[in-house]
């Protein structure tokens, strides 16, 4: 499972307990691409900035390929979409792997593609 940049910012906040425990208990991967939107992100408090880090150092980050870089142009071709989405969903796309999302909205449009909320559950 890839887990989108909005889990990663939940799951890093109090309160998300069974958000953390679902990361836990999965095989979860990161894109880099969402490591460059949640630690760019310029309201960061120090503490939030801190929390964040540390998934980092234990979760497996992604690097964008050349088979990433396809899908998210063929993405974008289709339907106007941030070029951090499509490279967060190509990433799914190109390693085969379900998307783990609050936004499944963002997402739903793209055929064949696995979504799930863990919030919605």
């Amino acid at each position: 499972m890839l887990l989108d940049s909005n889990i990663l910012i939940y799951a890093a906040e109090p309160g998300y307990d069974a958000i953390r425990a679902f990361i836990a208990n999965g095989q979860p991967l990161v894109s880099v691409i969402s490591k460059i939107e949640v630690l760019g992100y310029h309201r960061l408090t120090s503490e939030q900035r801190q929390r964040l880090e540390r998934l980092f150092v234990v979760l497996p980050i992604l690097p964008v390929t050349d088979g990433v870089i396809d899908w998210a142009v063929a993405l974008r071709q289709k339907r106007k979409m941030s070029l951090g989405d499509a490279l967060i969903a190509g990433t799914a796309l190109s390693f085969g792997l379900t998307l783990v999302t609050a936004n499944i909205r963002d997402y739903a449009w793209i055929e064949g593609f696995e979504l799930l909320n863990p919030l919605a559950q």
